[in-house]
């Protein structure tokens, strides 16, 4: 079958913040000169917001500028922040560091507690309100190119296929779509993305990405235990003090509570688990008694970036560019990226728009579109990154001790304005050392009250894919799990996949190892496409609708 195709004046892969933002914008301006601009949003998650997952505290700047009437309109921002805690966490205490005492960005005055699906569902509906048309459970699979190399669209995946890679009775091609422009805002480590990246060249003139992954629970706990609108995030323990990460906990309305952990995806010892870290920080006896009694509703992971200004690539290209977290524009010291993400999407708007109207009906639209990165560099996005572009690779150098130290002189004292700008230095799937240079860790078997296993865990995720698909985490070299992963670091996929993913079966008799990929456990946070140590592991979008549908994360 020929696929059809449809053509549109900008199409926007992903129905996050960025992507969302980006449409509203464009047809605001069209409505405000009486024009007209097509717009089309591609969601591969089932609805809007199903594969949004974040903390959430949400800094308001941006929203504020694209509707400056967010309040009477009904957006989901309805706990703001009323108190603020952060502890340094020993085995057996904290360490309480005063608000007062915080940096600058760290403070969340102001702020707002938030569900960034549920923001995201509330900016879906004003977007389809403008005019934008929004299609959920379609995963945009492939980038199209003109005869000249630039952009022409992309093509939604294919249903229907086996996972031998034939044709069933339900197959139905993907669809074509052709735009002026194409916004690429997959989140974190997009895999049109990382297409482009190579195709383009975007990270010439930039570091490459480092990550972390972010584990998130939501509770209902005793309504005891609960204050609307407290933040509280720690540092130090589980961790060791070499390794970047900590946790949050948020209180929302309704007795709810965020609880998740973030590790830096440059960790060294192959047999850390960012998950079971997760459950063991909810046993300190400090957090523990947040969540006895109360009930686990929610449980999702992401990758985010990290790495700042010193990694944002180039962000326009031949027929297209890339907003929000597609980029990076993560602000690690506030731990916020939603608002810069918002406001990217708002700026490649503005340079399409301007675009698109100087070409005119008949002209042709330039092919890059320059006033976006132009914009983003006298921006407050770029400016606030700038001041918080030592704050990572601070800790990535001088460890937990030494990195806080660093921090709280160069924000305190400077505001970030200092004149030298550490680089990363390092890839994170280069950080592992092998298993016989590391310590084995004997995590504690989950109880069931408060820490749990990776699968009931998935399962609160309602994560669900077609089983009679491609599998899409797809390896380069079937050989290398066995004969490089697991002989020289033990396997690490089975530890860093927070939802028991990769799996080493043997024989009764112990022999015969080989890797088993669960792959209707993903819940795409792209974890495995970032710290697989060869890089083997190649995540491609599975069919349309598939992965987890997160309510109220």
């Amino acid at each position: 079958m020929e696929r059809e195709y449809m053509e549109y004046d900008v199409v926007v892969v992903g129905g996050g913040p960025s992507g969302l933002s980006s449409a509203i914008r464009l047809k605001q301006l069209a409505e405000k000169a009486g024009t007209e601009v097509n717009v089309c949003v591609l969601e591969k998650g089932s609805e809007i917001g199903a594969h949004i997952l974040s903390g959430a505290v949400m800094d308001p700047r941006a929203m504020n500028e694209l509707f400056p009437d967010w309040k009477e309109r009904g957006a989901p921002l309805n706990v703001p922040v009323t108190g603020e805690k952060f502890w340094m966490l020993t085995e057996p205490s904290h360490i309480s560091v005063p608000a007062k005492l915080l940096p600058p960005p760290m403070q969340n005055h102001g702020n707002y507690i938030v569900s960034l699906g549920n923001v995201c569902r509330w900016l879906g509906e004003q977007a389809e309100a403008l005019g934008v048309e929004i299609y959920p459970g379609f995963a945009a699979a492939e980038v199209l190119y003109h005869e000249d190399g630039s952009v022409k669209g992309v093509a939604t995946g294919d249903m229907g296929v086996s996972r031998s890679g034939e044709q069933k009775d339900s197959y139905t091609p993907g669809i074509e779509l052709h735009a002026k422009y194409t916004f690429f805002a997959e989140g974190c480590r997009g895999s049109l993305t990382k297409t482009l990246m190579e195709r383009f060249n975007l990270q010439e003139s930039c570091e490459p990405q480092t990550y972390g992954i972010g584990i998130k629970e939501l509770w209902e706990i005793r309504p005891e235990m609960h204050q609307e609108g407290l933040v509280i995030h720690t540092a130090g323990w589980p961790l060791d003090r070499g390794t970047y990460g900590g946790s949050f906990l948020y209180h929302l309305e309704g007795n709810q509570v965020a609880v998740g952990y973030v590790i830096g995806l440059d960790y060294k010892n192959p047999y850390l688990s960012p998950f079971d870290e997760f459950q063991r920080y909810k046993n300190h006896p400090d957090i523990r008694p947040f969540f006895e009694g109360g009930k686990r509703i929610s449980y999702g992971a992401r990758a985010l970036n990290e790495g700042g200004l010193q990694c944002v690539p180039d962000l326009a290209f031949p027929g297209g560019a890339l907003i929000g977290c597609a980029a990076g524009f993560m602000n690690v010291p506030k731990i916020k990226g939603s608002h810069n993400a918002i406001k990217t999407g708002m700026m490649a708007a503005d340079a399409a728009y301007d675009a698109l109207m100087a070409a005119g009906e008949e002209g042709e639209a330039e092919k890059v579109l320059s006033a976006y990165p132009d914009a983003y560099k006298d921006s407050w996005v770029h400016k606030e990154l700038h001041q918080a572009r030592n704050v990572r690779p601070a800790f990535a150098k001088w460890g937990l001790i030494g990195g806080t130290l660093y921090t709280g002189i160069e924000q305190m004292l400077f505001r970030g304005n200092v004149p030298w700008t550490f680089k990363h230095g390092h890839k994170d799937n280069e950080s592992l050392v092998k298993k016989d240079q590391a310590k084995p860790i004997d995590y504690p078997k989950p109880d069931g009250e408060v820490s749990f296993d990776k699968l009931s865990s998935v399962f609160l995720s309602s994560t669900n894919h077609e089983e009679d698909q491609p599998i899409h985490l797809t390896l380069k070299d079937d050989s290398v799990p066995v004969q490089h992963n697991l002989a020289l670091y033990d396997a690490p996929e089975q530890r860093f996949c927070p939802a028991g993913v990769y799996e080493i079966m043997r024989d009764d008799d112990g022999s015969n190892p080989r890797l088993q990929i669960n792959a209707q456990n993903c819940v795409h946070c792209k974890t495995c496409d970032i710290k697989d140590v060869t890089q083997n592991i190649n995540w491609v979008t599975p069919e349309g609708g598939g992965g987890p549908n997160y309510p109220n994360m």
